[in-house]
């Protein structure tokens, strides 16, 4: 009989916290959460627990004889990365340390620089042109650092995440209005350029599936999620054909408005500075994941879009899956 091990998913009211938790239970884990205000009614058989990532008792404390600690933590709105993105990983090595338990980081492609596109590996060059990107290149270090105190480390790479309950991100946030039906989108880029898109419920998944045979995992490793690769163009029609609405229209992102807001707003600040992940095609390679999981990793795309939209409010919940149109 097999002994059922504990993670501890730190940022589990994220989404990508969110995805794993609920991965990771249907996979059999034990599952902790820490958040700084727990739900008050549960019945997802989660231990939430009280504290703050910023607070290493309190980390430490939620961390107690738990197997993997999942860093899903972010600052919201791109606020304060400065402050409070290295103290936190900080805390949870220390208390991966305490219990000898692999740290698993959902990465992002701040890390590249032009020199590395327009395919991302795992091997690829990091030479970040933004300070956000200089952070999680310096996360990524710490953890191969830790690794000379027995920390192991896992990252999985994704693109932009969109999907039901994103959070920040730039499908609900940029492409449409949360809450409305869609009559346009705000593409950030030229439509013609192939972009990363990682539907957060397919990247809890692989993370559970990752997890699930973390012994065959190396001390510090990392794959890349490939996801959905897709232009404007596809992204548009997809979502005409999800809507049921042809006639949805192809509109820019006003970047004119983000700069003229950005001296006041951090969010609209940091924005800017990610523009350049919009300017050329941004592929990630998945074949070192696609060769230790299979093929069968990602939602198809109409599908994805489609909960996507239902999450925030622009399809209504009772939106028939079966009787809609599926992708090619």
């Amino acid at each position: 009989m097999s002994i059922q091990r504990t993670v501890l998913v730190i940022g589990a009211n994220g989404g990508i916290g969110r995805e794993t938790c609920t991965a990771l239970r249907r996979h059999g884990w034990r599952v902790r959460a820490l958040v700084r205000t727990p739900p008050q009614t549960v019945e997802d058989g989660i231990d939430w627990q009280a504290g703050d990532a910023m607070n290493a008792e309190d980390v430490v404390r939620a961390a107690r004889g738990v197997d993997v600690i999942v860093h899903a933590v972010n600052p919201p709105g791109y606020r304060g990365w400065e402050r409070l993105v290295l103290p936190m990983l900080d805390n949870t090595m220390g208390a991966a340390k305490a219990n000898r338990a692999r740290i698993v980081l959902p990465g992002t492609i701040y890390n590249y620089g032009p020199d590395a596109f327009p395919v991302l590996s795992e091997t690829s060059p990091q030479h970040p042109c933004s300070r956000k990107g200089e952070i999680r290149t310096e996360m990524e270090r710490r953890l191969r650092s830790a690794s000379t105190d027995g920390v192991r480390s896992l990252v999985l790479r994704c693109g932009d995440f969109f999907g039901p309950n994103a959070g920040n991100n730039w499908f609900a946030q940029g492409l449409i209005q949360a809450g409305k039906p869609v009559h346009r989108i705000q593409y950030p880029g030229r439509y013609e350029l192939g972009h990363a898109w990682a539907y957060l419920p397919d990247v809890g998944e692989t993370l559970a599936q990752l997890l699930d045979r973390e012994s065959e995992l190396a001390d510090i490793d990392s794959f890349h999620f490939g996801g959905h690769w897709l232009d404007g163009h596809a992204m548009l029609a997809s979502i005409r054909r999800v809507t049921h609405e042809p006639a949805v229209r192809a509109g820019a992102f006003p970047w004119w408005l983000a700069r003229l807001a950005s001296p006041f707003n951090e969010t609209m600040r940091e924005l800017c500075k990610m523009r350049y992940l919009w300017r050329e095609p941004v592929r990630l390679d998945d074949r070192k994941l696609r060769a230790f999981l299979g093929d069968d990793l990602y939602t198809p795309l109409d599908d994805a879009v489609r909960a996507a939209l239902i999450g925030v409010g622009c399809l209504p919940k009772a939106t028939d899956i079966k009787a809609l149109p599926q992708s090619a």
